[in-house]
């Protein structure tokens, strides 16, 4: 059966309800939000004369969750005008209209009997064939079958999706013996390509993949932390990024999730496992039932495991609970002998071989919570998956890890391990051993580009469903590789087209990565069809190294600076006028001169999750590389008839000078960052695939090397009296500082083409000679070099 999804109906509009509702709306799906009638008025409506039947009481909860959701940070919508595509409603009037839905998704309190009414009612309108689903994440799906019809249960199956659904990438589906499997395959697939979701297919089993391990690994850091007699400070410093966790690391995570939250599916897991080597690991310390008698429960109650007060002279201080007298005392700068020797150790692969081998206490909390962790998901096979990698991707997509279970035991070396791990008391199943004796040293491996999963029955290594169409970058290193340097690596992605990654710190544009880019249009002019740039790091770029400029402009070398933000612009002409297509892909962070690289792209395949916008302004600068001439051609572009609206000019140098970043791509589009043309996306791990893509489509439709553009239609004094006005205003308001004015005139000046008596067409190359003159002007204030120095000391990205 061909099935598509156009509207979903999303039954209970609580945190997980609204914002799932909000996910399918930033894909273009339309949804119908529904929850329950309230039983009684507020004061406010009984003031207002309202009734039980008036229409906004009877919304009043979904209307009230809705616009909670609106306002929650991080947003949930791409941008804000796709809650356009949410209709609101009530179980009592409106479900009679997820008749006309494709997929209905219950997401209401967790409790079965409530869960099972809401069923009886969706039995009664649902159509045929329609998808339906449970977002619960710990009640058996296959009690929710009770009763139902044969076309409900083959239609029915688990969707778990994490909060926030926008944000975070794991989908768990879990079907039931009723389940139709073309219509789990059809989820599975939907989840990734169009939710742009890590889907994981999981048994019906307590908490599923991600959360029994998951929680198990919290239990264990908590078993762990009491046997060395740790504290709260060590423990999250040895569980955030130094492991390639999330910056909260465990206690931090618990006070934003909520502590409830914990002890509830803790308190789950301890009750319904029954054959669990480890489930006295789930019972709760001591000290978490005192949190949790104190209403101690994290940021929602103001207190958890952190408290945040103010000290004597009004600072905020962030105090930390002692475990032992149960009193918030400083936080404590921690150190430990195994971590500084991490310090220079960029991959995570190499750092865990350094963490667990540690001689301190350091290595003695990664060796037992570790070993206790590799233990218990060698003992989940088969109970909760077949497969490993479904563990990895589940914790990866789930949890915010860097590296699965499987992937950080391989790592620091299967084989090795296993002997230690015994010594320490955490022998691993079986099937571990009988894998390193079929001559298998790791649990994955990488043949032709594709990395491949150890299959446990067969004892032989196959490839990991639904990776077949994508591109990671890190299986071809040891195949693919056309030339590197220090800075970017060119990869052949196969059908003529080459790739160009970069891998500096923050993937900062340095020399190195410049010389890349010259590279790779070379050898893609010389032999191949095209170019994609894109990497897979953490951030696209967070722009220029600024560690050359300073350099220059605090030795005065003007001519050398000028000579480097020259070549900057040539490189960045070059990948708008080369012979070949190319493609930019960024994705997260894409700053300064990351976003005047997407800028100069024949096309730009981004991530929805894009951060992007020309932010050289935080110090005290302009966009140097062709992003100011860029973004003033594009509002000239705009108008057919060539004529330039003076609002739309402003909108153009409201967004650099004051440095604003699109928080996501979508929102790239309406700054006029992102064109028609560009594309979009959801799932970052098909990204660069989808760019390959889009190279060899613009080469089959006979790509021609673009023209410089000799007629840009600037406004001359007509735009810079107009931007005056609004400067000085912002200046005597104290808004902004005197520096702020000449970086706000230079940006004008370059955007309005100079002192021009009247409104006329430029050349491309005219104004990035006005942009660059004001570039190398601005880097000779003393101020813009307090605030470049700043940045460096600080080592921080420049945002605004």
């Amino acid at each position: 059966m061909k099935r598509s999804i156009k509207k979903v109906a999303v039954l209970g509009s609580g945190i997980m309800g609204s914002r799932i509702a909000s996910h399918f709306a930033n894909i273009g799906v339309e949804a119908l939000l529904l929850d329950i009638v309230p039983r009684e008025l507020t004061d406010a409506e009984k003031a207002k004369g309202l009734t039980l039947e008036s229409p906004a009481v009877r919304n009043r909860i979904v209307n009230s969750a809705f616009q909670s959701t609106l306002k929650a940070k991080p947003a949930s919508l791409y941008t804000k005008n796709f809650a356009e595509r949410i209709t609101l409603g009530n179980f009592d009037d409106n479900m009679k209209d997820i008749a006309g839905c494709d997929w209905v998704i219950e997401v209401v309190v967790e409790n079965l009997d409530i869960k099972k009414k809401v069923f009886d009612q969706v039995e009664q309108y649902r159509t045929p064939g329609t998808l339906v689903s449970s977002n619960t994440s710990g009640i058996p799906i296959h009690l929710m079958l009770e009763g139902r019809s044969d076309d409900f249960k083959k239609h029915f199956s688990g969707t778990h999706f994490f909060n926030p659904p926008r944000y975070l990438e794991l989908l768990e589906i879990i079907p039931t013996p009723s389940s139709d499997p073309e219509m789990i395959d059809f989820l599975m697939e939907y989840g990734d390509k169009y939710l742009g979701k890590t889907t994981v297919l999981c048994k019906d089993t307590p908490a599923f993949i991600a959360n029994r391990v998951g929680i198990f690994g919290i239990m264990k850091v908590l078993d762990t932390m009491q046997k060395l007699g740790m504290n709260v400070d060590e423990v999250d410093k040895l569980t955030g990024p130094v492991i390639g966790r999330p910056k909260s690391a465990t206690f931090r995570t618990s006070d934003v999730v909520g502590l409830d939250t914990l002890i509830k599916v803790a308190n789950n897991l301890y009750a319904g496992l029954e054959n669990d080597e480890s489930k006295e690991l789930f019972k709760l310390p001591e000290v978490v039932g005192k949190l949790e008698a104190n209403k101690w429960l994290g940021d929602k109650t103001g207190q958890g495991f952190y408290k945040k007060t103010k000290d004597a002279k009004g600072k905020t201080e962030i105090l930390t609970l002692d475990l032992e007298t149960l009193e918030y005392k400083p936080k404590q700068r921690i150190k430990f002998a195994t971590l500084e020797m991490t310090k220079p150790i960029d991959d995570l692969k190499e750092r865990f071989k350094v963490l667990l081998s540690g001689k301190d206490k350091a290595g003695e909390f990664y060796r037992d919570s570790f070993y206790g962790l590799f233990q218990y998901v060698s003992n989940r096979i088969p109970e909760i998956a077949d497969e490993l990698y479904k563990i990895d991707d589940a914790l990866r997509a789930g949890f915010g890890w860097q590296l699965g279970p499987f992937q950080t035991w391989d790592a620091v070396n299967v084989a090795k391990t296993v002997a230690k791990m015994e010594e320490a008391g955490y022998k691993p199943n079986q099937w571990v051993y009988d894998m390193l004796e079929s001559g298998a040293e790791s649990f994955y491996k990488v043949e032709d580009g594709q990395r491949k999963y150890y299959d446990i029955p067969s004892k032989s290594y196959k490839s990991i469903a639904g990776t077949e169409g994508m591109i990671i970058l890190d299986n071809l290193r040891k195949s693919n590789v056309v030339w590197s340097n220090s800075g970017s690596t060119i990869f052949d992605l196969g059908d003529g087209v080459l790739g160009l990654e970069f891998h500096t710190k923050m993937n900062t544009l340095g020399g190195e990565v410049v010389e890349g880019i010259h590279k790779a249009i070379t050898l893609a002019e010389e032999s191949y069809l095209g170019l994609v740039i894109g990497n897979q790091g953490a951030q696209f770029s967070a722009g220029a190294n600024l560690g050359m400029v300073f350099m220059y402009a605090i030795e005065q070398e003007y001519d050398e600076l000028n000579f480097m933000i020259k070549h900057f612009q040539d490189t960045m002409m070059r990948v708008r006028y080369s012979s070949v297509p190319v493609v930019v892909a960024p994705h997260g962070l894409t700053l300064g001169g990351g976003c005047e690289m997407t800028l100069h792209a024949d096309k730009v395949q981004a991530a929805a999750e894009t951060y992007i916008g020309l932010v050289e302004v935080g110090v005290g600068l302009i966009p140097g590389g062709g992003g100011t001439k860029e973004l003033t051609k594009r509002v000239a572009d705009s108008f057919a008839a060539g004529d330039v609206e003076l609002n739309d000019l402003q909108n153009a140098f409201m967004n650099i000078a004051t440095a604003k970043v699109a928080t996501s791509a979508y929102e790239a589009f309406d700054m006029n960052i992102l064109r028609r043309g560009d594309a979009v996306s959801v799932n970052k791990h098909r990204q660069i695939a989808d760019a390959k893509a889009a190279v060899l489509k613009l080469a089959a439709e006979g790509y021609t090397k673009p023209i410089m553009d000799q007629k840009i239609k600037v406004q001359g004094k007509t735009g810079l009296a107009l931007v005056a006005a609004g400067v000085n205003g912002m200046r005597m308001g104290n808004y902004i500082s005197d520096h702020d004015v000449k970086i706000a005139n230079k940006i004008a000046w370059v955007m309005c083409g100079g002192d021009l008596s009247y409104p006329q067409e430029v050349s491309e190359q005219y104004l990035l000679d006005l942009e660059r003159e004001a570039f190398l002007s601005l880097c000779a204030e003393p101020k813009t070099l307090e605030r470049i120095q700043s940045i460096l000391n600080g080592g921080k990205p420049l945002r605004n």
